[in-house]
């Protein structure tokens, strides 16, 4: 069974959703709980910060709606994992279908993954994941990358939502890892349409039809470059099975609109409040940090990329039909890079009980020691005031230390109170915060990620070619993946695909694995920074015999032993 604890950009909204259908259970699992830490007598519990970072982005014209690329800085957001209840984005964005006119109603539905931490993430240490997060029609599924998504491999809901595309690198069932210790290098990512399914006019047996749109997860790392994985055209379309209003009208069919928000998402840091004799109020958060450049300051986000078919899909889509091979290489010709505008502000709030059950949030003087700052048009971060913010220097790399400790500032006539950031020294002893010791807390070890061993299953008929194989992460699990026919693969024997269109798109596939390599760029590379390292032991060489047509798939994920 995999867990259905939403990934942190949806989390909210299911939580909402779950309150509407009046399942208090599912509630209570989805919501923050209060950290494990030592205790402090008076300080209240089930507090914690949560807030977006909102990023100022100008607008494109609507036709590069082909996908989009873009590089985040990886790094460590809190000094130590604080256990499970732990839900964090790094910036990211979420892509939606673009329609013509008005969205439909009730058709929440797009790509939103991500670098980050997700309470249902199994393996976690202080370095960020990475999952695909593909969101059906209402969140009726999830698909996190191949052989990951909600459901059970018995009433699927996501998790045959990915087929696998490199013969190069696994995709660990928990989510694609980063070298451990990463600390500000950059991470890029991005979905093109690749016409590698053609469109057909109908889907599970009814008259609704299943686009040809295969969004394509690309990567560009100082140790990986190129395709990955792709949401297979029936993750979208299956959804308008369920809802036939909405044929023609999700991911599998329409366009992606270029026009995105970006943010960071920040869904528990814990933290703990406290008042001293005079009824004053203090908090503090455990140690939280941003990257820290040579200058100081922060770069979060770089190129943030949209592109029209000529970048990739039409090259592609000639050679495909016989015309000369297409390179891969996105054509910056067919690319608009979206600037980033001045200003941005934070949502960043403490959250606390109230004494009428009812959730308390006030908002903290974000500004008081950050500035939002786009050296150029395609670079965004922060400066910060280190009156409050400290430098702390990592085996790995630099980081800055936001404040740990606030004061709560009461409303003024008209105004609404505010957490005021202040040094250690300000804090009264009496209030204990100072003691108060951040530790990962001991939790019970995670079962291990398995797939169906019956014989008749899709794993095992007509099964691996090569393998099991084992590769050892540095999140302390192992991963078995074995080798598989691209067309055999799991996600596409489950995708509503014929024989025949499961060949067609596995020659596709060879002229691919022939032709494109994963040592040279597809995206365009940063104009400055450091690209980021996936752990090495993702990257792996196809068997002989198996070089060209065949992708590794995990099986199975479990803690080290």
């Amino acid at each position: 069974m995999v867990s259905v604890v939403p990934p942190m950009r949806y989390g909210r909204r299911i939580v909402m959703r779950l309150q509407r259908m009046k399942l208090k259970s599912l509630v209570r699992v989805f919501l923050p709980t209060c950290a494990l830490i030592s205790a402090v007598a008076i300080a209240q519990r089930g507090e914690y910060l949560a807030g977006y970072l909102i990023v100022p982005i100008s607008r494109v014209d609507r036709s590069f709606n082909s996908g989009f690329s873009m590089y985040v800085a990886a790094w460590p957001l809190l000094r130590n994992y604080p256990g499970h209840q732990f839900q964090t984005g790094l910036p990211g964005t979420w892509m939606f279908a673009q329609y013509d006119g008005e969205a439909p109603k009730k058709a929440y539905s797009d790509v939103e993954g991500g670098l980050g931490w997700w309470r249902d993430t199994r393996f976690p240490t202080t370095t960020p994941k990475f999952i695909m997060g593909g969101v059906g029609q209402e969140f009726s599924s999830v698909a996190n990358g191949p052989s990951h998504g909600w459901g059970s491999w018995e009433k699927p809901a996501g998790v045959y939502g990915v087929a696998q595309l490199s013969p190069w690198l696994v995709f660990p069932i928990d989510g694609l890892n980063l070298k451990q210790g990463t600390c500000g290098q950059l991470f890029g990512y991005g979905y093109l349409n690749l016409p590698l399914n053609d469109p057909k006019p109908m889907t599970e047996g009814t008259n609704i039809p299943t686009g040809g749109n295969c969004w394509t997860l690309f990567i560009n790392s100082k140790t990986f470059k190129g395709p990955v994985a792709f949401f297979l055209p029936n993750f979208w379309s299956h959804g308008a099975v369920q809802q036939p209003r909405l044929a023609s009208m999700l991911l599998d069919t329409r366009p992606s609109e270029p026009n995105r928000a970006v943010q960071m998402e920040t869904q528990y840091i814990p933290c703990r409040i406290a008042k001293d004799a005079n009824g004053n109020s203090y908090a503090r958060i455990a140690p939280t940090a941003f990257p820290r450049g040579a200058d100081g300051n922060s770069t979060l986000i770089e190129q943030d990329t949209v592109y029209n078919a000529d970048a990739l899909t039409n090259s592609v889509a000639s050679w495909f039909k016989g015309g000369p091979p297409s390179s891969g290489l996105v054509d910056a010709k067919g690319a608009a890079v979206r600037k980033f505008e001045k200003g941005g502000y934070a949502t960043w709030e403490f959250h606390t009980p109230g004494a009428d059950g009812k959730e308390e949030r006030v908002p903290i003087e974000w500004k008081a020691f950050a500035t939002p700052v786009a050296p150029t048009s395609s670079t965004y971060g922060y400066q910060w005031d280190y009156r409050f913010v400290t430098k702390t220097q990592t085996p790995f790399g630099s980081l800055v230390t936001l404040p740990e400790y606030f004061r709560l500032e009461p409303a003024k006539p008209g105004g609404k109170p505010i957490w005021r950031p202040i040094t250690g020294d300000m804090v009264p002893t009496e209030t204990e915060l100072q003691k108060i010791v951040w530790s990962t807390p001991k939790e019970k070890p995670e079962p291990p990620y398995t797939t169906p061993e019956q014989p008749k299953s899709s794993f095992k008929k007509p099964g691996p070619v090569a393998g099991p194989f084992k590769i050892k992460l540095g999140d302390g699990s192992t991963v078995t993946y074995s080798w598989y026919r691209f067309a055999d693969q799991p996600a596409l024997l489950n995708a509503d695909l014929s024989d025949g269109e499961r060949e067609a798109m596995q020659k596709k596939v060879e002229m691919i694995h022939r032709n494109w390599k994963k040592d040279r760029n597809y995206l365009a590379p940063p104009k400055s920074g450091e690209l980021a390292e996936l752990d090495p032991a993702q990257i792996v060489r196809p068997p002989k015999g198996f070089e060209i047509g065949y992708v590794p798939i995990a099986t199975r994920q479990e803690l080290t032993k």
